[in-house]
């Protein structure tokens, strides 16, 4: 079998070292822009099976000619090119999970891949990701689900000035996350409202204080979940973060639209990334990973609520973040149960699809068990 990573960064490189380790006869092989970046990756992970590609994403057609010569494919790219990879992956018959956090609706893509005879499993992270597959659990056990509420974070183990924040992710996908508009559903009906809104405090156990807003986390459970009075997402980082993040978008640091600054024409976004990634991008920072999900109804007539926490941390042993340790291995983990047939359905398949199935839902909570990523589960 030969597996194809689509993106080399911290997410990706976790993903590969991962299945390198976990399926030693497979071979593994790691693409994007830069060669030189793809292997070294590819070196870093030190395993027979590894190797790095050059492969740019953007040129579609290369890319599905690329994909056919593989079996699997895994999506680690920015969220702009998440939702093309997944349709090139179709058109090379080819199977994929994917972690990018992309704007539009994967679903689009169902029949298509049904038609190839091929899975599809998007948004295969923390959250959106295991906090689907705690959701599809649960709403199997439930006669009606009346609310569902998720809060999750990747923070710094401390806050750290300015922004008491530090990057382990996408920069891009970052500042989506602060300007990209949140579907939540309210009194049973999809509203939009503003990312960075509902802003509430909260005691997230084992950290402290955190503050919640909204943001674009829901996507397929907006599909899958029906009759649901509330449902929202909200991303928490360390009090007084988000009024930090609303200056910098009222001055102008996350538009698109270029500005002239000595005869050189950038929109401000771009210049916004790069200083991020230079300032936040702290490696000598160990960083923890926050999930709360909260699902309640109706179980036999009586008023039902699961609760389930997920408290990670940096992995000094093998220098991997607490946000690619709970975004990569699920989707390694998920990679491997469609490589071992154990996933028979065709077309997209969210994890909220999957996580009914008890045996899938079983074995993910060991694989991750073994990962020494726990999530802790109450009944009220």
């Amino acid at each position: 079998m030969r597996i194809l990573v689509l993106g080399y960064g911290n997410i990706g490189s976790v993903i590969a070292a991962d299945l390198a380790e976990s399926m030693p006869s497979t071979e593994i092989v790691v693409s994007g822009r830069n060669r030189t970046k793809a292997e070294k990756v590819a070196t870093v992970i030190n395993k027979k099976n590894v190797s790095g590609v050059q492969l740019d994403a953007r040129n579609y057609q290369k890319l599905v000619d690329t994909l056919k010569k593989f079996d699997l494919a895994i999506g680690a790219l920015p969220g702009d090119l998440g939702y093309q990879s997944i349709k090139a992956t179709i058109d090379a018959k080819v199977e994929m999970v994917d972690v990018s956090y992309m704007p539009e609706n994967p679903f689009a893509l169902d029949e298509d891949a049904i038609k190839a005879g091929v899975a599809i499993i998007p948004d295969c992270g923390v959250a959106p990701g295991l906090s689907n597959l705690l959701i599809g659990h649960v709403v199997s056990k439930l006669d009606r689900v009346e609310s569902i509420r998720i809060m999750v974070g990747g923070l710094p183990e401390e806050p750290i000035p300015p922004l008491d924040y530090t990057i382990t992710w996408s920069t891009e996908g970052l500042i989506d996350e602060y300007t990209r508009k949140a579907k939540i559903v309210e009194n049973g009906k999809v509203l939009e409202v503003e990312a960075l809104t509902g802003l509430e405090e909260i005691n997230f156990p084992g950290v402290g204080k955190l503050e919640g807003f909204y943001t674009d986390g829901l996507r397929t459970l907006l599909h899958t979940v029906k009759n649901v009075k509330t449902m929202w997402e909200k991303t928490l980082r360390y009090p007084g973060h988000v009024d930090k993040i609303k200056l910098l978008k009222a001055l102008g640091f996350f538009d698109e639209h270029p500005i002239e600054v000595e005869n050189a024409h950038l929109p401000p976004r771009k210049v916004t990334v790069k200083l991020l990634e230079e300032k936040l991008q702290r490696p000598d920072v160990k960083d923890i990973l926050v999930l709360k999900v909260e699902i309640s109804g109706i179980s036999r007539g009586s008023k039902t609520s699961y609760v389930y926490y997920l408290l990670d941390y940096y992995d000094e042993k093998h220098g991997v973040t607490a946000m690619a340790r709970t975004t990569g291995y699920p989707a390694s983990i998920f990679a491997q149960l469609i490589a071992q047939k154990a996933i028979k359905e065709k077309g997209v398949l969210p994890l909220e699809k999957l996580g009914d199935k008890e045996k899938i839902f079983n074995k993910t909570i060991v694989e991750l068990e073994k990962r020494q990523i726990k999530i802790v589960k109450s009944l009220n």
